[in-house]
């Protein structure tokens, strides 16, 4: 088989080859990868340091594993948001660095959604700890 033959089979990513227990290390290892370049960005480290504190609140603060799991998962909720918009940004910024007005607008709608993520936990925070010090 002649070399260019054989590269024009063999897959760009190794990761789509692996399967099982394989795959799932290495996928481990990217999503690590991920949190520690994550981890880089201010926004992102505001927000993982504030749930350091709000996780284990929101078992103290939620009154049935309902309540718990609706406080702890808007906090992990605006992580996940924040890291996305941060890919978005990202893959952005890769394309280049001049302006254009698409890429304005992905950046813009990812910081939509941050703000909405962040709007929705601090409304179900802020339920909350009214039920529990003001209503009941």
């Amino acid at each position: 088989m002649s070399v260019s033959r054989r590269l024009d089979t063999e897959p760009v990513n190794p990761q789509k080859t692996r399967r099982g227990l394989h795959r799932l290390w290495h996928a481990t290892g990217y999503s690590l990868q991920g949190l520690r370049t994550a981890w880089g960005e201010t926004a992102f480290r505001q927000e993982a340091i504030a749930a350091m504190v709000l996780l284990p609140a929101s078992v103290w603060l939620g009154r049935t594993w309902v309540e718990t799991a609706l406080l702890a998962g808007t906090v992990v909720l605006l992580m996940v948001v924040e890291l996305l918009n941060t890919g978005i940004e990202a893959a952005i910024d890769r394309i280049g660095p001049e302006w254009h007005d698409l890429s304005k607008r992905a950046k813009d709608v990812g910081s939509a959604a941050v703000l909405l993520s962040l709007l929705l936990c601090a409304g179900v925070w802020v339920a909350a700890l009214f039920q529990r010090f003001f209503h009941g």
